[in-house]
Formats: structure tokens, sequence, C-alpha cells
């Protein structure tokens, strides 16, 4: 996030450790949020790129608008 905080100085940005499964904690930390920031892993498969189980459970279930980060 470090890139992300250095080009936008003004937006808060919060951060939080957590115990359980991370997509449920950042679908509920949502309601509060106006942005959600997700990214994945680089993987290469031959069917193209994939999501993990984190940001497929964002996708579907955050109450704020999300970003993907590409690796």
């Amino acid at each position: 996030m470090d890139p992300w905080r250095n080009k936008f100085p003004g937006v808060e940005v919060t951060e939080q450790a957590v115990i359980g499964k991370g997509g449920s904690h950042l679908a509920e930390a949502s309601r509060d949020a106006s942005l959600v920031m997700v990214g994945r892993r680089e993987r290469r498969l031959s069917i193209g790129a994939a999501i993990g189980p984190v940001t497929h459970t964002v996708l579907h279930h955050a109450a704020a608008p999300i970003a993907a980060q590409e690796p």
C-alpha cells in the first residue's frame, strides 16, 4: 500500500489485524468504507488469471466499491 499512500496522501487508510477469514472481515469492514482494495497473487494458469478465496468473497459480499491491484 505504500506506493498508493505516497501518491494519495490525503486518503485515509485503516489497517487492522484480525483472526479469522479474511474475506468475511473485509466484507464486514466494507460497510464503513468508501473503497475496498484487494490484490491477488500471480498464478500462471493455462486458463488465465485466477482470484483467491478472499478476493472472491469480497467481490460477492462487499458493500463498498472494490479496486483490484494486479501483482
